[in-house]
C-alpha cells in the first residue's frame, strides 16, 4: 500500500521510453524533482542543461493546505514531467499541477521505472550485434547473432529474459553468456543466463580475483576464441580497470568463399576498457594504493595492446556517460542511415590518453577518478559468487550512476 494519498484526479503518465525519446531529439523538457535533495544527489535524470527544478514532496503538501501551489512552481516552464522514486509521490504532485491549470505529466513509474527502461538497437551486421542500452546507469551490452547461434557479451542480471526473447526472435539461442571482468557497477547476468542454458564465459584471470565457483565457468584465455554461428568472437587482453579485463573482437574475419564478413574490420566490444569519450578509472580493484600500477597497465592496454587493431574496428564500450544522451546519432559512424558505433581511429584522435606518454597518463587518471559506484565492493562479491542477492535486492544494489570512468 502506497504511503502517499491517490490523486484528487485522473493524472496524465509519460512512459520512460517517450521520455528518452524526448531527451534524444532535444525537446522541451521540465523536470520537477519531488525527492530530497540526498536522493537527487546521488541519482538523478540525464540532461543537465535542461530546465530542472527540485521541490520535495513536503512541501506539496503545505502548499495545498495553504492554497498556494501555483505560487510553489511559478518559475517552473510547462510542460512539466515530475520525478519521485517509484512514481507515487510524484503522481500526487502532478495532480495538484494540473488542478491549478499546470501542464504536468507524472513520469510512469518514477525512477525505478527509468531503471527498468532498456533499449536494443541493431548496430551492425553479418554477424547480427544488437546493443542493449540502460540510460538510468549508461551500461551497455551486446547480444551477438549469426545463424541459430548467439552470444551475450557482459549481460545485466535483471535483463537475462530478455536476452534469451531477443535470441529467439532472431531464430537464435543463447549459446555463450559472457563478462568482459569483473563487474563493479551492476550485477552480471552470466550466471542467470547459465541457469536457463547458456555456457558461462569469464576471463581466466577471474580466478585470482576470488572468483567462487570456477568449475561451473569457462574461463577463457588472453588469446582464447568462441565460436557464434559462423562467426568467431576473439579475446583481446585489455587490463588496467581490473587485472582480468578483456575485449572481445566479433566479425571481420573472411569467409571460406573469400567474402568479407561485417561492416569494415567488426566490431571491439571493450566492456570497460575504453570508452567513447572517456577512459576508465583504475583503481576499484587494488584500491587507492594500487591504482597507479593499474593506470600503468591501461596506459598499454590503450596505446600497445590496442596498437595493433584497425582504425576502422567499431568500438562498442560498457557504458557511456549516463548524464548524456545515447541518441541514433551517437558515433561518428561512416556517414551512414541509422544508429551505429564508433571507430577506434576517431576515439583514438579524441581521447587525450593515445597521445600522453604514461606517467602524465597516470596522474590525469589518478586526479578524475571521483566517486566509486554505489555498492560496488557487494556488486563485485556477488559477481564473484562469494555473496547472494535475491532479484529484489541485485536490483536495487545498482540503481544509480556507474561511476566507472575517469574524468
Amino acid at each position: 500500500m502506497s504511503q502517499y494519498p491517490d490523486p484528487e484526479r485522473p493524472v496524465a503518465s509519460l512512459a520512460p521510453a517517450e521520455l528518452r525519446r524526448r531527451f534524444a531529439a532535444d525537446e522541451s523538457v521540465s523536470l520537477l524533482d519531488v525527492r530530497n535533495r540526498s536522493e537527487i544527489e546521488e541519482w538523478r535524470l540525464p540532461g543537465g542543461d535542461r530546465n530542472r527544478a527540485e521541490i520535495p514532496y513536503m512541501k506539496f503538501v503545505t502548499a495545498e493546505a495553504n492554497d498556494a501551489v501555483a505560487d510553489l512552481v511559478g518559475d517552473v516552464t510547462e510542460p512539466v514531467v515530475v520525478v519521485c522514486g517509484r512514481g507515487e509521490a510524484s503522481a500526487y504532485a502532478a495532480s495538484l499541477l494540473q488542478g491549478v491549470g499546470i501542464e504536468a505529466v507524472n513520469l510512469e513509474g518514477g525512477m525505478e521505472g527509468w531503471a527498468e527502461l532498456y533499449e536494443a538497437t541493431v548496430v551492425s551486421e553479418a554477424p547480427t550485434v544488437l546493443r542493449y542500452d540502460r540510460p538510468s546507469s549508461g551500461c551497455l551490452a551486446y547480444l551477438v547473432v549469426d545463424g541459430d547461434e548467439a552470444a551475450v557479451v557482459d549481460p545485466l542480471r535483471a535483463f537475462a529474459d530478455r536476452y534469451v526473447a531477443d535470441a529467439a526472435a532472431r531464430g537464435a539461442d543463447v549459446r555463450y553468456a559472457v563478462d568482459t571482468h569483473v563487474h563493479a557497477d551492476h550485477v552480471s547476468g552470466v550466471r542467470a543466463l547459465a541457469d536457463r542454458g547458456a555456457e558461462p564465459v569469464v576471463p581466466a584471470g577471474a580466478v585470482d580475483r576470488g572468483l567462487e565457483d570456477p568449475e561451473r565457468f569457462t574461463l577463457l584465455p588472453g588469446d582464447g576464441e568462441l565460436a557464434v554461428g559462423g562467426a568467431t568472437l576473439r579475446t583481446v587482453p585489455a587490463p588496467g580497470h581490473t587485472s582480468e579485463s578483456v575485449a572481445y573482437r566479433v566479425g571481420g574475419e573472411t569467409g571460406g568463399d573469400g567474402e568479407r564478413r561485417g561492416r569494415a574490420d567488426g566490431v571491439l566490444l571493450t566492456g570497460d576498457s575504453l570508452f567513447a569519450r572517456r577512459v576508465p578509472r583504475p583503481d576499484l580493484e587494488a584500491g587507492a594504493e594500487g591504482a597507479a600500477d593499474h593506470a600503468r597497465e591501461l596506459h598499454r592496454t590503450l596505446t600497445e595492446r590496442f596498437a595493433p587493431l584497425p582504425d576502422d574496428l567499431q568500438v562498442g564500450p560498457g557504458h557511456y556517460d549516463p548524464g548524456d544522451v545515447l541518441s541514433e546519432n551517437e558515433g561518428d559512424g561512416d556517414g551512414g542511415d541509422g544508429p551505429r558505433l564508433d571507430r577506434l581511429g576517431a576515439i583514438r584522435e579524441r581521447v587525450a590518453a593515445f597521445g600522453t606518454d604514461r606517467e602524465a597518463f597516470v596522474e590525469y587518471v589518478l586526479d578524475r577518478t571521483g566517486e566509486r559506484p554505489a555498492n560496488y565492493e557487494r556488486i563485485v562479491a556477488v559477481n564473484l559468487g562469494r555473496e547472494t542477492a535475491d532479484d529484489e535486492t541485485a536490483f536495487e544494489l545498482e540503481l544509480g550512476p556507474n561511476n566507472c570512468a575517469a574524468g
